[in-house]
């Protein structure tokens, strides 16, 4: 009984050598090992790893993205302006030994100087820009130029900036006023010189007008001259034809249209009996 005692002892007492003896890295892990609070090796791959229990210890690091969060900063533009700038920055620990000796591995102390980094990396790409050039620039240049001018810093602390998005850039409530006042006028300005150009184009449109109607109109006048000329010519032709044909019926035919227009009911005509005028009502000489 006694030496069964011992046996399960000392199977469990190897057990727990063994358990002490191993440890294992997942996907998502960064590991160091330290040899009597030295470090010995670092950036496992994923697997099984022995170690020399009492001797060696390992600690054990998140190696997946993180996110930092930062809370709205003011900074100042080129034109001395607020900005409030509302930004995150995904990263990742990329040098674990250096990222141990720096920041202790503490993700709150790695976050408090990556704040920091990519706060001095903003500050001093805004003073570059106005604020004209952080609303109409597009984010991804922003990032690009944050992201390099941060990257290198980071570094030093054995972490990999992934991305560095700014999400919303607003402009203090002492300053929106006066901007949008520069803006309504600015505004103001390009469409009253929108205005003054459409004014002269239709300008110019409607003298063309005007002229391509004079000289639609005095051709049509001219053109329809021509046919009236033409017309009264062929008339009088046509007249001379007919008068050469029977002249005394032409002229009786002229006399009567004449009595018809001239005379009318209760119009009185004082004329002399031998008028020429009414030689058609006198006696017939028989021809």
């Amino acid at each position: 009984m006694a030496q069964a005692k011992a046996i399960i002892a000392v199977a469990g007492a190897a057990a727990v050598l063994a358990s002490l003896s191993m440890f294992t890295v997942s996907e998502t892990q960064k590991v160091i090992r330290f040899r009597l609070g030295e470090i010995v090796q670092a950036d496992y791959t994923p697997g099984i790893y022995f170690q020399v229990p009492f001797i060696n210890n390992v600690k054990k690091f998140d190696g997946r993205i993180l996110t930092l969060e930062s809370k709205p900063e003011r900074f100042l533009t080129s034109e001395k302006k607020n900005v409030i700038v509302d930004s995150f920055v995904k990263w990742r620990v990329k040098d674990v030994a250096k990222y141990y000796t720096t920041v202790a591995g503490d993700v709150v102390q790695a976050n408090i100087r990556l704040d920091q980094i990519i706060k001095d990396a903003m500050r001093s790409e805004f003073s570059k820009r106005t604020i004209r050039e952080l609303v109409s620039s597009e984010r991804s240049q922003i990032r690009d130029v944050l992201s390099s001018a941060a990257s290198p810093v980071a570094e030093q602390l054995g972490i990999q900036i992934v991305d560095v998005r700014v999400m919303r850039i607003d402009l203090p409530s002492e300053v929106s006023s006066s901007v949008y006042r520069r803006m309504e006028a600015e505004r103001a300005r390009v469409a009253r010189d929108f205005r003054s150009r459409g004014a002269e184009v239709a300008e110019r449109i409607r003298a063309d007008a005007d002229r391509q109607r004079e000289v639609i109109l005095a051709d049509a006048y001219r053109d329809a001259e021509l046919k009236r000329g033409e017309g009264e010519a062929t008339a009088a032709d046509i007249y001379a034809q007919a008068y050469g044909k029977n002249k005394e019926f032409f002229s009786l035919y002229r006399s009567l249209s004449a009595y018809r227009s001239a005379i009318r009911e209760d119009d009185t005509l004082v004329l002399e009996p031998d008028s020429e005028f009414f030689r058609y009502f006198k006696k017939s000489t028989g021809k």
